[in-house]
């Protein structure tokens, strides 16, 4: 074989990488499509009750997501080379130099291979991220306010029903109870999530054009370069013509 026709095999994506995107995806896009159901449920002529269990499903699957999420921070301390967060994120000084190379590099279609992501995938996903955890944090606080599940549902149940320090007083608190509530209490508990449920569903919109342009883009560069970006999230392999950079 001619070194022009060589093709290198390179181990990328560890196990927990693997692992934590097919989990991620199907996470998500559960979470979008219960979401979506709750968002419509009046147009969809869903009851107050169906609601609930809407939302209590739709929480179930946000705490896989969320320790899922949270697993895949705390291995970019601790992972292999390609999961740490400084080989991921657009952070290492070398980066504007590296993303000016690809760009002149995609203008002449010789674009350098990369074993990991390459400039402009990096900042895709720091823009992922972002929305991930923005949506991690805000979904455990409707989650409090609307079902009063952990981690923070104690705490909002305690506002809600004029409760304070007297536990005794949550017993039998259940979603979508009126009888038990304190008026003034539920009402500022609920102007206290107005904020949360604007970014949710903000978040909610961009997440959807960063899905599609994440997929186009894996589309993109699968076409240009034929290293196996979707069987690489399988087998943890990629293929590439030339040697890659790190």
């Amino acid at each position: 074989m001619t070194t022009e026709n060589r093709l290198y095999e390179e181990k990328v994506w560890d196990r927990s990488i693997r692992i934590f995107h097919w989990v991620n995806v199907l996470c998500v896009l559960a979470l979008m499509i219960i979401g979506s159901t709750i968002l419509y449920a009046n147009l969809l002529g869903i009851s107050s009750e169906g609601k609930i269990t809407l939302k209590i499903m739709h929480a179930y699957v946000g705490y896989v997501f969320a320790f899922n999420l949270l697993w895949r921070l705390v291995w970019g301390f601790v992972g292999s080379s390609t999961a740490r967060w400084g080989a991921v994120m657009p952070f290492r000084r070398a980066y504007p130099g590296e993303l000016k190379e690809w760009l002149r590099g995609i203008r002449t279609g010789q674009a350098p291979e990369y074993r990991g992501h390459n400039p402009a995938a990096k900042l895709m996903l720091l823009a992922l991220y972002v929305l991930l955890v923005g949506q991690m944090t805000t979904g455990l606080v409707l989650a409090g306010t609307d079902l009063y599940f952990p981690p923070f549902g104690h705490e909002f149940a305690e506002w809600a029903t004029g409760a304070g320090e007297d536990h005794s007083q949550l017993v039998g608190l259940v979603p979508g109870a009126k009888e038990m509530l304190d008026p003034e209490g539920y009402a500022a508990m609920r102007q206290f999530r107005e904020p949360f449920i604007y970014i949710h569903k903000l978040f909610f919109w961009v997440m959807l054009v960063a899905v599609f342009l994440h997929v186009l883009a894996v589309v993109v560069e699968e076409i240009r370069h034929g290293n196996g970006l979707v069987s690489a999230m399988i087998s943890g392999k990629k293929v590439f013509r030339q040697p890659p950079r790190n």
